[in-house]
C-alpha cells in the first residue's frame, strides 16, 4: 500500500538526521593569518631600518644645524628620499601580503581544488574545511589592497593569487563579497556597495551553495547590485542600480538594461518611466544634437 503524506512526513519525521559539530580550525586561521601579516612586513621593515638607521639617522636626525639641513646636499636628498622609500616598503610588503597568500591557496587548491556544487555542514568534509580556511585567508589581503592609498591593486590581487579572474580594463570599485570565485571579462565596471556572492548559506547551518559567477565582457554594474551563485551575464550587459540576480540566474546581455529584484529586463516604456523623462524629451535631445553636429561641420568648415 501506498502511504499518504501524513505517513511520509511521519517517517521522515522519525529518522535520525546526521549531525557533526563544525570543525572552526581556529588553529588554521591563526597560522594562515599571522603567517601573512607578519613575514609580509619582513623585507619592508629590513629595508626601512637600515634606510632609518644607516641615512636618515646621521644625515638629517644627527645634524646639529638645523639650516645646514637644507644646504648640504646629503642632508636634502636623503630627506627628498623619505617618502619614495616609505611608499616603496609598503609596496613591498603588499607584494609579499599576496605572494604567502598565493603560496598557502595553491597548497589548499591542491588538496582540495575548488569547484562548482553544494557543500553539506552537517557532515565533516575535507571540502568543507578547505572552504571555510580560503574563506577567512582572503580577508586580510583583500582589506589590505582596498582600504591602503593603491585600491586599484585589487585586480592583480585576485589574479596573481588565483582567486578570481578579472579582465583587462575592468574597474572594481569597493564592495562587499566578490573575493573568490568569480570571473569578470574585459572593460567592465563593478560600481560600490556591489555584492556578488559565490556562495550562499541555506539557513544557519544549512547547505553551502558554492557555483562561479561569470560576467562577460563590456558588463556594467552600477551601484548596489547583488548576483548570487552561479550567476551568468554575457557581454554588453547593463545592471541598473540595487539591481539584484537570485541563483543560477542567465543574462543574454546584447546591449540590454536590467532592473529590479529579481533582476529582469528593462524595455524602452519602463526605461522613460525609470528617468522620469518623455518622448517629447528624447525628441528635443536628438534634435539638438542634429543642430550641434551640423553647427560643428559648418566650424570645420569655415576653419
Amino acid at each position: 500500500m501506498k502511504k499518504n503524506n501524513k505517513e511520509l512526513i511521519q517517517d521522515l519525521s522519525n529518522k535520525e538526521i546526521l549531525r557533526e559539530e563544525i570543525k572552526l580550525q581556529f588553529h588554521s586561521y591563526l597560522l594562515a593569518f599571522f603567517t601573512i601579516y607578519t613575514l609580509s612586513f619582513v623585507i619592508p621593515g629590513i629595508i626601512l631600518t637600515l634606510y632609518l638607521y644607516y641615512l636618515f639617522t646621521p644625515y638629517f636626525l644627527g645634524v646639529k644645524n638645523f639650516l645646514s639641513i637644507f644646504m648640504e646636499l646629503n642632508s636634502l636628498i636623503v630627506l627628498l628620499l623619505m617618502p619614495f622609500v616609505l611608499i616603496i616598503c609598503y609596496l613591498i610588503h603588499l607584494f609579499f601580503v599576496a605572494l604567502i597568500t598565493r603560496l598557502f591557496w595553491q597548497h589548499t587548491e591542491k588538496i582540495s581544488p575548488t569547484k562548482d556544487g553544494i557543500i553539506p555542514r552537517n557532515i565533516s568534509s575535507k571540502i568543507l574545511d578547505y572552504y571555510n580556511i580560503r574563506s577567512f585567508m582572503i580577508k586580510y589581503p583583500k582589506n589590505a589592497f582596498v582600504k591602503g592609498p593603491f585600491p586599484w591593486l585589487i585586480n592583480w590581487l585576485y589574479n596573481f593569487v588565483g582567486t578570481n579572474k578579472i579582465g583587462k580594463g575592468t574597474t572594481i570599485e569597493e564592495q562587499f563579497g566578490a573575493d573568490r570565485y568569480v570571473d569578470i571579462g574585459d572593460n567592465c565596471y563593478i560600481g560600490v556597495n556591489g555584492g556578488f556572492s559565490s556562495h550562499s548559506v541555506a539557513g544557519i547551518f544549512g547547505n553551502i551553495s558554492y557555483f562561479e559567477i561569470k560576467l562577460g565582457d563590456n558588463v556594467t554594474a552600477s551601484a548596489l547590485n547583488c548576483l548570487a551563485p552561479g550567476v551568468q551575464i554575457k557581454d554588453d550587459a547593463y545592471l541598473l542600480p540595487m539591481a539584484g540576480a537570485v541563483k543560477h540566474t542567465n543574462l543574454k546581455g546584447d546591449h540590454n538594461f536590467y532592473f529590479g529584484a529579481p533582476l529582469r529586463k528593462i524595455f524602452k516604456k519602463k526605461i522613460l518611466e525609470y528617468l522620469k523623462i518623455s518622448e517629447e524629451n528624447l525628441e528635443m535631445n536628438k534634435e539638438l544634437a542634429e543642430k550641434q553636429k551640423q553647427i560643428k561641420y559648418e566650424i570645420d568648415k569655415l576653419s
